[in-house]
């Protein structure tokens, strides 16, 4: 087993932990560079084929977990892991995803018993994702006791929305008492993305214009005005807005009164109908996997073609109506595992927004593929970026910020002392 041949040849990494309801992505990176020194994932937690694997110095490492295995069981055992590979000491903080943040959360928070509580709250805007992130940061706190421990939330990119953006056409109090209101979610990917295509147009990002399409599994769209979000179509749960692999989107809220009413659907039929039997996979009766649906559409599958024709129609729709929330705009980004790999999705995305003059170069939107960004707009054509994301890069780099933030002002505290 490989281990460095220098203990301070990373020091200062950032632990990196997104934690699912059965699983934990993890990864340490370097804050200012963007290295990934290590990375992996334990999943199929509490089941009976439960594994981790971690990739290190060009080398994976799978190793087979002995059932119940939970969330904390595989901690423990990248923490032996991190040991192995000398790396434990190079870690100064732990960053944790936690995908619900309300209102009450806008920046990196240092985790206090206070916003635990918060986190465990606001599960019930997030009710599968939030008690998981909960889950992983006491995991955390056990297995890295010594660390500080920094929440990065989906949401917080989203909280400069204005109002018109994010009021539902609701009874006012539903928001003012229960907080029913549009949120937003994928938020370090969004911003991430952002940062970049700032560099790539010489601006700075608080000058720059923008639509970000977060395409994957879930799927968003964001505009981004003078560098902060002003509309995204996922609301106050990741159903609302695009199409998406198993997720309906937006659908008329009478059909679910018509499911309950005339086809004797319960609650918990509908919330599974919703986001686990729609989307992609429900149209196409086939998959959720974009990849698998382009195959068996080339081989004449007219349900899988259905199915995408749909999913880039809305996505366009969204595109050129979140163009009202701008005076000017600097270009589109397609980002996630979707609008980072499928040239196909692309190109039937931007033919149906010549409106706003995007076109697209087949040659360059062939070549922006798998890991591989640019801008892929024919020429005299409005730019439109393939930019990978890296949401971990911005835990990372939050995770960081935040604490020398704060020991530079405990040091002021000091001086003036």
């Amino acid at each position: 087993m490989n281990t460095l041949s220098s203990p301070t040849l990373y020091e200062n990494a950032i632990l990196v932990i997104n934690c699912g309801s059965s699983s934990v992505k993890f990864s340490l990176i370097h804050p200012k560079t963007g290295q990934t020194i290590l990375s992996g994932l334990a999943e199929c937690l509490l089941a009976n084929d439960a594994v981790i694997k971690i990739k290190f110095d060009n080398e994976q490492y799978n190793q087979a977990l002995d059932a119940p295995f939970d969330h904390q069981s595989a901690l423990n055992v990248l923490v032996k892991y991190l040991h192995q590979f000398n790396l434990v000491t190079s870690i100064s903080a732990v960053g944790h995803r936690v995908v619900h943040g309300g209102e009450k959360y806008s920046e990196p928070t240092l985790i206090t018993e206070e916003v635990e509580s918060a986190i465990e709250s606001l599960a019930k805007l997030a009710p599968l994702h939030n008690p998981a992130n909960l889950i992983g940061i006491k995991a955390c706190q056990k297995a890295f006791a010594h660390l500080k421990q920094v929440a990065i939330f989906d949401t917080a990119f989203h909280q400069s929305m204005p109002e018109k953006a994010f009021i539902y056409g609701l009874p006012y109090d539903l928001y003012k008492q229960h907080g029913v209101r549009r949120y937003g979610f994928h938020g370090t990917s969004h911003y991430f993305v952002a940062k970049q295509a700032a560099e790539l147009l010489n601006k700075p990002l608080t000058e720059c214009n923008l639509i970000s399409a977060h395409l994957g599994n879930g799927c968003s769209i964001t505009v981004i005005k003078n560098g902060r979000s002003v509309d995204t179509s996922l609301g106050m749960t990741p159903v609302e807005g695009l199409m998406m692999g198993t997720r309906s989107g937006d659908v008329d809220a009478g059909i679910i009164f018509h499911l309950v009413e005339q086809l004797g659907y319960c609650v918990n039929d509908v919330v599974r109908l919703l986001n686990k039997k729609s989307g992609l996979l429900g149209v196409s009766q086939l998959s959720n996997d974009c990849r698998t649906l382009e195959e068996a559409m080339l081989s004449g599958n007219k349900q899988a073609e259905l199915a995408l024709t749909i999913f880039c129609y809305r996505i366009a729709k969204y595109i050129a109506s979140f163009s009202a929330s701008l005076t000017e705009l600097d270009g589109l980004i397609f980002t996630g595992g979707i609008g980072e790999n499928s040239s196909w999705v692309r190109e039937k995305v931007i033919e149906q927004l010549s409106l706003l003059n995007f076109n697209v170069s087949d040659e360059k939107n062939q070549k922006a593929r798998f890991g591989k960004s640019g801008n892929i707009a024919a020429d005299n054509a409005r730019n439109c970026w393939v930019i990978a994301t890296n949401e971990e890069w911005v835990i990372a780099e939050q995770t960081n910020n935040l604490l020398e933030s704060s020991l530079q002002n405990n040091q002021q505290k000091n001086i003036k002392a």
